[in-house]
């Protein structure tokens, strides 16, 4: 690759002829998905020591499919080179309805470790696309910027694959994505910027190594120097919550540490509010998903799970409200856009009721979405 070639990916183009030997070819269709969950195991044991000692498929000194070399893992962690490297190779279910998948670990001798994985997320009702986003949709990632449809924290990273050379998902499809995670999430008042910043560039060079496997031309920049500063725990609620005037909750109630909010920073796919947050998940989570491609993530969803919310003023759109998430979609200039409020449990029914007609109303007006109001069903 030529570091000096830089674009977003959204043009970059097929090489003129695939060689019959390419690792697409001779993968599709060997890995069915249960097939390699059942050797996934066996696989990751026996390659565990083989980026280390020279053998086996990391004999130059490359890891994860031969996209990170010794120095980019040894910036993942701390400048430390004596890293275990172990890989289940990408390969696609018989009939390709799955997109490819694929799985990489890097681990310390000290404990620590890094799962990288290749996946389509999965837009299906009941799917795991859903619970994907709880991790990374979360507040505490910043987008990557650049166009590059990713963000990155300190311990999570991810990136979509852009569409173009390696062909473009169907429309019910949710993107082909290579994340990063260190472990659970911690909420803490400050991000590592320089561990965010590794797994940010970590990311870009993982998915510019999978296009030029494909054969695709063209290279994505690095995106840390663009990247905004890191969310911060908000202190008060003079404006109101989440950034949103006259947006509260019901009642009276005492506050707390965790009831501070955490508002995604930087322009990006999603714009997330989390608040009253506990480790690795918030109690509260107020989300817009602007980005049509992940916003599929939860079409399904829309259509069928609870009360359904009537749209005012002509919007097209369609949702449902229930005790524990309230979810609308629109369809805006730029394709479907979803605002959700999700509690943990059904207890926070009211709070849902409340929030979710001003946040809708709010949001829709500053991604230049509306005027739209939402009618609740009684």
């Amino acid at each position: 690759m030529n570091d000096t070639q830089t674009d977003t990916g959204t043009d970059a183009v097929p090489a003129p002829h695939r060689l019959w030997w390419h690792w697409r070819r001779l993968t599709r269709g060997r890995l069915r998905p249960a097939l390699a969950a059942a050797v996934a195991g066996a696989v990751l044991g026996g390659a565990g020591v083989a980026w280390q000692t020279g053998t086996g498929p990391f004999t130059d000194d490359r890891a994860c499919w031969g996209a990170l070399g010794k120095d980019d893992v040894a910036a993942l962690f701390g400048g430390k080179t004596d890293i275990r490297a172990s890989e289940v190779e990408v390969g696609s279910d018989r009939i390709d309805s799955e997109g490819p998948s694929g799985q990489c670990r890097l681990q310390s001798p000290r404990g620590r470790r890094i799962t990288v994985q290749l996946h389509q997320l999965d837009a299906r009702q009941g799917g795991s696309g859903e619970r994907w986003a709880d991790e990374f949709l979360s507040a505490r990632l910043t987008p990557l910027g650049g166009g590059l449809l990713g963000m990155a924290s300190d311990t999570r990273a991810w990136l979509a694959v852009p569409d173009g050379c390696t062909g473009r998902p169907d429309e019910y499809d949710g993107p082909l994505v290579i994340d990063l995670e260190t472990g659970w999430t911690i909420y803490q008042d400050e991000v590592d910027t320089g561990q965010r910043d590794h797994l940010a560039s970590a990311v870009v060079t993982l998915v510019n190594g999978f296009l030029a496997e494909e054969g695709c031309e063209g290279v994505l920049a690095d995106p840390v120097a663009r990247m905004a500063k890191p969310a911060r725990f908000e202190d008060g609620e003079s404006k109101g919550l989440c950034g949103i005037e006259g947006l509260r909750l019901p009642g009276k109630r005492e506050r707390s540490m965790l009831d501070r909010p955490l508002v995604t920073n930087g322009e990006g796919p999603v714009r997330t509010c989390d608040t009253d947050v506990m480790f690795d998940r918030a109690a509260l989570r107020l989300m817009t998903v602007e980005d049509p491609r992940l916003s599929v993530l939860y079409k399904g969803l829309a259509l069928d799970g609870g009360k359904e919310i009537e749209a005012t003023g002509g919007n097209d759109g369609h949702g449902f409200i229930r005790d524990d998430l309230g979810l609308f979609q629109a369809v805006c200039q730029t394709g479907e856009v979803t605002f959700l409020v999700r509690a943990d449990d059904a207890r926070r029914s009211a709070d849902i009721r409340a929030l979710l007609p001003r946040y809708v109303e709010a949001e829709a007006d500053r991604i230049g979405c509306g005027p739209l109001r939402i009618t609740l069903p009684g």
